[in-house]
Parts: structure tokens; sequence; C-alpha cells
């Protein structure tokens, strides 16, 4: 009997250092992810995506156009809304630096869109894209066999889509987000600490901390930016919505990607070439991001 309590005395006493150990890690791993993604927060660098782009004759690369409407493109649409993004933002927001990932008609690689996000450092990344709907199909009646009616399918344009949409990251690609997160976060943290141990398992709680973070503010940046379009412009909206979107995930930062309208739709056509369409989506955008950097930068400093 005293051998089975001494075992179970032993056992107890195993399990309180355990318990101890595993509190004194989790409080050490959660006092440096808090030091580190929450130090003092400024919004300092907007990377600018106008989606999609033209080939140049002769390079032989592969090119995404993107959508068509009846006589304009989504590629020269998003490229004149980055143009003026970038313009309003530098006049708005004093100190922001904003980086175009292509400043020419021809395309960039979706990797290498989130290369350029990554390598300047950006806190923001905004994804211009214009809508489309494909084509729906119907029956119709071709003809008679038999004294009965005979019917084929057919495709035919589908122009009733309209409005905005906001969207983020699916967590279907997480695994491609902490690849982002660990090449680009935990690189600059190892960069400015000596001391930095790729080992030390509190990095993985760092990964999973700032991709909460970067998921949770995108998510309310997308929230401000379709608010402003609705609220003020008086927009359509199909709200926000996750996407498994390779540029998204891939970037990292906070990231959104803006469907500014339905390019095969004639009036959000016309909408996004006129000036006014395009100045107020410029507008709108502008409002969200002085929001969601008053938001972030108060919480930083808390």
């Amino acid at each position: 009997m005293k051998i089975k309590a001494l075992k179970r005395l032993i056992c107890g006493l195993s399990a309180f250092v355990l318990c101890f150990a595993l509190l004194s890690f989790k409080s050490q791993a959660s006092t440096k992810t808090d030091t580190v993604v929450n130090k003092g927060f400024k919004l300092k660098t907007v990377v600018i995506d106008p989606g999609h782009g033209g080939d140049h004759e002769g390079t032989g690369r592969r090119f995404s156009h993107g959508a068509s409407g009846a006589y304009s493109h989504e590629r020269d649409v998003t490229l004149a809304i980055a143009f003026k993004l970038q313009k309003a933002i530098e006049k708005d927001l004093s100190g922001i630096k904003v980086v175009l990932t292509r400043s020419t008609d021809e395309d960039v690689d979706w990797q290498k869109r989130a290369d350029i996000a990554n390598q300047n450092k950006g806190d923001v990344f905004i994804s211009l894209h214009c809508n489309a709907l494909p084509d729906k199909y119907i029956r119709e009646r071709v003809g008679t066999k038999h004294h009965k009616p005979v019917y084929k399918t057919i495709s035919v344009p589908d122009h009733s889509g309209r409005g905005v949409l906001m969207l983020v990251y699916s967590f279907k690609r997480q695994k491609e987000a902490e690849n982002a997160v660990k090449n680009t976060q935990i690189e600059e943290e190892a960069q400015d600490d000596p001391t930095f141990d790729p080992n030390d398992p509190v990095n993985a709680i760092l990964i999973s901390e700032y991709k909460r973070k970067f998921r949770q503010k995108s998510i309310n940046l997308a929230n401000l930016i379709n608010n402003e379009l609705v609220d003020v412009d008086g927009r359509r909206s199909g709200g926000v919505i996750e996407e498994s979107i390779l540029v998204l995930c891939h970037t990292a930062m906070p990231a959104v990607l803006v469907e500014t309208g339905f390019i095969d739709n004639p009036q959000d056509e016309d909408y996004l070439n006129s000036q006014k369409g395009q100045d107020e989506i410029v507008a709108s955008i502008v409002r969200a991001l002085q929001k969601y950097k008053d938001q972030v930068e108060q919480v930083a400093q808390q």
C-alpha cells in the first residue's frame, strides 16, 4: 500500500511540474507574440495591384487579359483606377508610400505581384478587378420531328451582374499563407534580432498569430471598403466572401481583392469607364483606408 501511495505521489508531482512548464512556455510565447505582432504599428506602405494585363508582341509570355465588356477591357480599367488611387492616397494620406505591381499594359505573373508586395514590406495589399458572369445556358426550340418539338441547348451572354464584391483569402490555402508569413515577417525578425533561433517553437506560434491578425485585418478592411461603396456611393454589393486566390494568400499582409463592378453589364461598364465612377471608387477606398489606419494605429498605441 505504501508503494502504491508513493507512486501516486510521484505521478502527481510529475503532472504538476509538466503543467507548470507548459503554462510557463505559453506565457513566454504569448508575451513574445504580443510584443512582436502588436508593436507600435504605423501604416506606411500600401500596395495597389491593377488586375490582369496585356501581352507585349513578340515576348511569347502567357498573360491574363481579364474580362471584357462591349467596348472596354478589365486590364485597362483597373490600371486607370490604380493610377488615380495612387495619387489620391499620396495626397490625402500623408506619409504613406504607394507601390504599384504594374504601371504598364503588360501583365505581371500572380506570384511576382505577391513578391513585389512582400519585397516592399507592404502593410496593406489591395487588388483591383472587374467582375463578369459566365455565359448562361438555355434550351431553344429549333424545329419539330415526328410532330414533336426539338430543342437545342445554347449558351448566351449573361449581363445581369451588377455591383461590387470583396474577396479575402480562404482557409483552404492556409499553408501557403503560413509560408508567406514565414518567408517575410519571420525572416525580418531574424535579421533584426542577433539572438534569433529558427528552431524556437515559439516561432510556430508567432506565424499562427501573424496569420490570424492578417486575416482579421483583411476582413475588417474589406468591410470598410464595402461599406463606403454601398453607403456613400449607393452601389449594389455581394458582400465579403472567401476565395482561394493565390495572390491574396501569398502576400504576407492584410489583403483584399476589390471587384469594382461587372464590366459585362452595360450600366456598370459605363460607370467603370466614366470619370465620375472611377473618382467615386477611388474616394471610397481612400476613406476606408483612413478609417483602417486610424483603427490599427490606435490599437498599436494601447
